[in-house]
């Protein structure tokens, strides 16, 4: 197939869509013990956002907040907690000059281009095709014969994992939240409707949590679906109307962090959800993005590596307040594990340049940070989907993402996954951000199950449990063994194992 490029939200274009008319850091203290002189400073610059990565606490945060003034920066919110401050500069010199100021560990700019609209997305719309009423009437009467939604019968990849049988046992309880940290969910869409938690939702985007009520929906439900797809995947409820979900009993929230018309995913926002996920009790977080400017962050690079700080910081945080973080791959059919891979994406928000980078040393934030369960993609026939990145000791496990050149067995035709759309639609799309849903939806399962469980034992189960296929054969870049392998890590997750064991 055609190689596609990796996307900054991990989905790829839509062949067919369906509209229904019914330590805190990761990097070494840096800190010099100077404080720079109060000198004149100049604002002539683009106005960028920065990260200002300092030790934790009050009276250190404090300090450099009256640091950052004297640096010609405007400080827009500060999470003492982990030590990360969003600022705003238009001073050119402003992070060669904080990264001077004592109890300062990283600093650097999150974007490479002014803070404006530069552009759109190159993700594509939904195919919808219209469906007669008689027609969506017959197909739920049949589904619900058989103790189905009606159009499960066209989501393969709810049988694939078993998610199916694990309803009939245990659907997931409501005391467990997944959030979607995402472009915004549609929550008035009848399938999400009943398990959707406005307490624990925000609209992130900037770097502070506004909870006003709708600021987690989409911009712009037209282009902005990416979100809504992902919550149905994962909590979509079994009521009689549309899909089922992996997990049809949990509560999902919705934490928006792309920015407008440009969907960029940047740090500040991204730290600001995992932050606000930790603080409003949500045990699973869903990550089907990278963090844009640059698809991997280079520890050499002092801008680059500031981002990996602070998104580091917050997602460490939310692990250790009890959030089993799960993220996607990505779509570029990489190996992270390889000593060396080409990105030609980056930076993403003004010219890019084609660089050689190592994963070892070069992450995808939030993939690769430590801690996260990192997915890679599977089409019906359980082989990796064409587009997912994949790599020995990369991948943790493996679910279905969709691959159309893996045609499953009828009624379901399309081999990409189906899932809710703003405005009560659904439709089909692929990508390892379709992945990750799945295993966020099976690891709710087992904190539905094990309620005590650390996010490290989730982890555990979900490896543990998991069906390995092993390499298949001829495929060259498939390595390792039948138990842990570079295409599907430790399996394929199983969501009747999660709740039978």
């Amino acid at each position: 197939m055609a190689h596609l490029r990796s996307r900054r939200v991990r989905a790829l274009a839509v062949p067919l869509g369906l509209a229904l008319t019914a330590s805190l850091g990761f990097l070494p203290n840096a800190a010099t013990a100077a404080t720079p002189e109060t000198t004149a400073v100049t604002a002539d610059g683009p106005l960028l956002s920065y990260v200002v990565n300092t030790t934790p606490g009050h009276a250190t945060v404090g300090k450099v907040k009256k640091a950052i003034a004297r640096a010609g920066g405007k400080v827009i919110t500060a999470h003492e907690q982990i030590g990360v401050i969003v600022v705003h500069s238009a001073n050119p010199g402003f992070a060669a000059a904080v990264r001077t100021v004592h109890g300062v560990q990283s600093a650097g700019a999150t974007r490479t281009a002014p803070m404006k609209a530069t552009g759109t997305t190159d993700i594509g719309k939904p195919q919808k095709v219209e469906l007669p009423k008689a027609q969506l009437k017959a197909a739920g009467a049949a589904a619900a014969a058989n103790g189905k939604e009606p159009l499960e019968p066209l989501q393969w990849d709810i049988a694939a994992i078993k998610a199916d049988k694990a309803a009939k046992v245990n659907p997931g309880s409501r005391n467990v939240t997944v959030a979607v940290i995402d472009t915004g969910v549609d929550d008035t869409h009848p399938d999400l409707r009943p398990n959707f938690s406005a307490r624990q939702s925000a609209n992130c985007v900037g770097g502070v949590a506004d909870t006003s009520k709708g600021a987690w929906r989409p911009y712009d439900p037209e282009t902005d679906y990416h979100g809504t797809h992902v919550a149905g995947t994962i909590a979509a409820a079994r009521n009689g109307v549309g899909v089922a979900g992996v997990a049809p009993g949990v509560k999902f929230s919705a934490i928006k962090v792309s920015e407008p018309k440009t969907r960029m995913f940047y740090a500040e926002s991204v730290v600001c959800a995992f932050v606000f996920a930790a603080d409003h009790g949500v045990q699973v977080t869903n990550n089907s993005y990278y963090v844009d400017p640059w698809m991997f962050n280079c520890k050499d690079d002092a801008d680059q590596a500031a981002i990996l700080d602070a998104v580091g910081r917050a997602a460490k945080y939310a692990q250790r307040k009890g959030a089993v973080n799960v993220a996607a791959a990505g779509n570029s059919n990489l190996d992270l594990g390889a000593d060396k891979v080409v990105d030609t994406g980056s930076p993403n928000d003004s010219t890019p340049v084609t660089r050689s980078v190592s994963p070892k040393t070069c992450w995808d934030v939030p993939t690769q940070v430590p801690g996260t369960v990192t997915v890679a993609a599977t089409g019906s026939h359980q082989l990796k989907s064409g587009y997912s990145n994949y790599g020995l000791g990369q991948i943790d496990v493996a679910a279905p993402g969709g691959d159309s050149a893996q045609v499953p067995e009828l009624p379901a035709k399309n081999g990409n996954i189906l899932s809710t759309m703003p405005g009560g639609d659904w439709a089909y799309l692929a990508g390892t951000s379709m992945a990750s849903p799945h295993v966020a939806g099976v690891a709710t399962l087992l904190k539905s199950v094990h309620p005590k469980a650390s996010p490290q034992e989730i982890q555990w189960l979900l490896k543990q449990q998991a069906d390995n296929p092993g390499c298949p054969t001829g495929a060259a870049s498939c390595t390792g063994t039948k138990h842990v392998n570079s295409h599907f890590g430790y399996g394929i997750v199983n969501a009747l194992n999660a709740v039978r064991k």
